[in-house]
């Protein structure tokens, strides 16, 4: 097999082979050359071996990797493929020979002499433990640990209203333009997935060339070919999260007999559970040894026959979709490559597992495609809910749903997480900000074009401020025009009537006036045109008097119980942390009937007070700082992040958390439009750059260009690449 190594002007890797195996072999060459320490960091969590170089702060996901079987089902998973589908278990097999060549065969990483590791060697099954641990909380189970926690302290009615894009999910905005939209009169497709911003980045850009196919697109490292985002040439394809609920947790009844431990079946009776321990290794700490349970729903993944860590009576099992079938989906990976108009795409995705996504699609023949991708089990409605017993009957998985299909609407179609052809397929989903307000953005003009895209991309109007802007214009304008008139003023649903005494702006729950400076700050702000621009003043006063509302909303005595997380695991924990949920949840929680007596109106009042005397210095990007991921602390890092615009609602989703922080540790992952009229003409970036090298020219050349908006141009003309090696 021969491959040969292009780069364009970014560094980003073109890649030109024989043959498809011989391909994946040069792609995964290469992914170990630019990203060696990435490629480490990620087969340690897929293994659950983090904590051996990364310390104390890995051993919970470590522990969860370990009792979740994320290795075991990997294997599982690979042995099945082998046997199913031998050609794409040999190209998956080449990807991994060509990681261990590159890592052995490249300048090792500097991280490596840092933590006294050597790369390790992967294994044929390691690409599909890295999807495994990449999209294995994916689907928030743990949101149905909150609803469960959230009702025990305030009732279940108190569940709806908390329903939000909880703290730890990720998504993605996405919009299909048709070729009766657009300037050239094929299709567009853009959008930008959201995820946990790492440095180096969760998205690979790449090129891969060979006789049977030629694809550019964003794979993720460690695993071969380009899954999520994706140009052939003549079709192309992305995906937003369809917020599917395909995971299930089911409380169990554990005990301890002479021979193991036993559980107790829906049928009444107690079956025989697998055991057994496996130990984790913690630097600068002693050995862990982790007890792996797995019942017949399957593995134990928090407590166990004697309870959860702080003694209470609860053991947990995780049912999800590989584990259960032995495939995790990578059949389609060689036919989405392979594809060459949205039939040749749809029914490749008809084999996708998980993540389960919402997927547009077009070519260049003018076919369209909007449908759901990925396994979502036929069970009760109660499993989606909360931890259902494993004892009683009527939990268990029937089936599998069949992934639901859309259409567009007046040419164009736009998912972002909202409520939309994986209604009946989840729980929760994003509120509908983002999606309406790409409607809206697409409806503003007739026609469209791959360069008129970052005006969507980047977008920073907040619609999610209404219900608070709400709150305080009805603190600033309660006014009287003269001592001693009667005005009538509202409070939730109740008009009253009263004599104010002075022509001072009051409080909606009293005659107490607003201070001149809490009443100025709400004047500016309801003034304010909704753009969380990072040079704005406006937008830092407003995200400051959000952020009190949330700490004093969790701070109350109705709401604080809920603060005391239960014990379980602490990589669950961010799922179960109050203020998060208070922050995201805020738009029900202050539009509610009522919130268990509290006053929001004097909650509201007491933040505008508290930020009117001490305002912000600066402008919110002072504060909205990227607040990227590293393995290790980078001594190139700069010392100030830079700051942002946008916010969790906005298009341009770059998310604090209101309360906590304003640095944002998730935003845009990539950016992409894909042009079906002339391939060339599709742009992408990512927040850093194509090489996870220190010290590379490419290591964050692509962030200026990131913060802006603006798009690097894709290449696929060999002809205006330089040529790097041969093999």
């Amino acid at each position: 097999m021969s491959a040969e190594t292009y780069r364009d002007a970014w560094g980003i890797p073109h890649l030109r082979a024989d043959s498809a195996a011989g391909l994946a072999r040069a792609q995964g060459r290469v992914t170990a050359r630019d990203r060696a320490w990435q490629l480490e960091v990620e087969r340690h969590r897929a293994q659950g071996t983090s904590a051996s170089f990364l310390g104390p702060e890995a051993l919970s996901w470590d522990r969860l990797a370990r009792r979740a079987r994320l290795a075991d089902t990997a294997r599982r998973c690979f042995t099945a493929l082998e046997r199913q589908d031998p050609e794409t278990a040999a190209w998956v097999r080449a990807y991994v020979d060509g990681v261990n060549e590159g890592l052995t065969t490249g300048e090792p990483a500097p991280e490596f002499a840092r933590t006294g590791l050597a790369p390790g060697r992967w294994e044929p099954w390691t690409p599909l433990g890295v999807w495994l641990a990449t999209h294995i909380l994916f689907a928030g189970f743990p949101a149905k640990l909150w609803r469960e926690h959230i009702a025990a302290h305030l009732g279940p009615e108190a569940v709806a209203l908390f329903a939000a894009d909880g703290p730890g999910t990720a998504g993605s905005n996405g919009w299909l333009v048709s070729g009766g939209r657009t300037t050239t009169g094929h299709a567009l497709i853009a959008g930008d997935p959201h995820r946990f911003i790492e440095e180096p980045g969760v998205y690979q850009q790449i090129h891969l060339s060979c006789p049977e196919f030629d694809v550019v697109g964003l794979a993720v490292p460690g695993v071969p070919g380009i899954a999520h985002f994706g140009h052939t040439g003549t079709v192309a394809w992305a995906i937003t999260n369809a917020m599917a609920d395909y995971q299930d947790l089911y409380r169990e009844r554990l005990r301890r007999t002479g021979a193991g431990v036993e559980a107790l079946g829906p049928d009444g009776t107690w079956h025989r559970a697998a055991r057994h321990s496996e130990r984790i290794d913690v630097a600068g700490e002693e050995t862990v040894e982790v007890e792996v349970i797995e019942t017949g729903r399957g593995p134990v993944i928090a407590g166990g026959p004697e309870g959860l860590d702080d003694g209470t009576p609860a053991a947990l099992s995780l049912r999800y979709p590989p584990r259960v079938t032995a495939d995790l989906g990578f059949g389609a990976l060689l036919p989405l490559l392979r594809a060459r108009t949205v039939a040749d795409v749809d029914r490749a995705l008809d084999a996708w597992t998980e993540p389960v996504n919402v997927v547009q699609a077009a070519d260049t023949g003018g076919g369209l495609l909007h449908r759901v991708a990925g396994r979502v089990p036929v069970r009760p409605e109660a499993n989606g809910l909360r931890p259902v017993p494993a004892w009683e009957p009527g939990h268990e998985w029937t089936g599998w749903h069949t992934p639901p299909r859309a259409g567009l609407t007046d040419g164009v179609a736009v998912m972002a997480n909202q409520r939309g052809p994986a209604t009946h397929l989840g729980v929760e989903f994003a509120p509908p900000h983002r999606a309406d307000r790409i409607t809206a953005l697409l409806a503003g003009r007739e026609r469209w074009s791959a360069s008129d895209m970052p005006t969507i991309h980047t977008d920073t109007h907040l619609a999610s401020a209404t219900p608070l802007l709400a709150h305080i214009k009805r603190l600033t304008t309660a006014t009287t025009p003269t001592t001693g008139t009667s005005a009538t003023q509202t409070t939730g649903t109740t008009t009253t009537t009263s004599t104010i005494p002075t022509t001072q702006a009051t409080g909606a729950t009293g005659t107490t006036p607003l201070t001149p400076e809490a009443a100025a700050l709400g004047a500016r702000l309801l003034a304010w045109d909704r753009r969380m621009d990072a040079d704005s003043t406006d937008a830092a006063a407003y995200a400051a008097v959000r952020a009190a509302v949330v700490r004093r909303l969790a701070a109350h005595p109705a709401l604080a119980p809920a603060a005391v997380a239960p014990a379980y695991p602490e990589v669950l924990q961010p799922w179960l942390a109050l203020v998060p949920r208070v922050a995201y949840a805020l738009e029900h929680l202050l539009r509610a009937d009522d919130l268990y007596g509290v006053d929001r109106a004097a909650t509201v009042r007491a933040a505008l007070e508290e930020v009117a005397a001490d305002p912000p210095a600066g402008t919110w990007g002072d504060t909205h700082r990227l607040a990227p991921w590293r393995a290790l602390p980078d001594v190139t890092a700069p010392a100030r992040e830079p700051g942002l615009s946008g916010d969790h609602d906005c298009v341009l989703c770059t998310s604090p958390v209101p309360g906590l922080t304003d640095r944002a540790a998730r935003g845009p992952a990539a950016r992409y439009v894909w042009d079906l009229a002339d391939r060339q003409n599709s742009r992408w970036v990512v927040p850093h750059g194509a090489s996870g090298a220190p010290g590379s020219a490419h290591r964050r050349d692509q962030q200026a260009l990131w913060l802006t908006g603006e798009l690097v141009p894709v290449v696929t003309d060999f002809t205006r690449l330089s040529k790097e090696s041969d093999d």
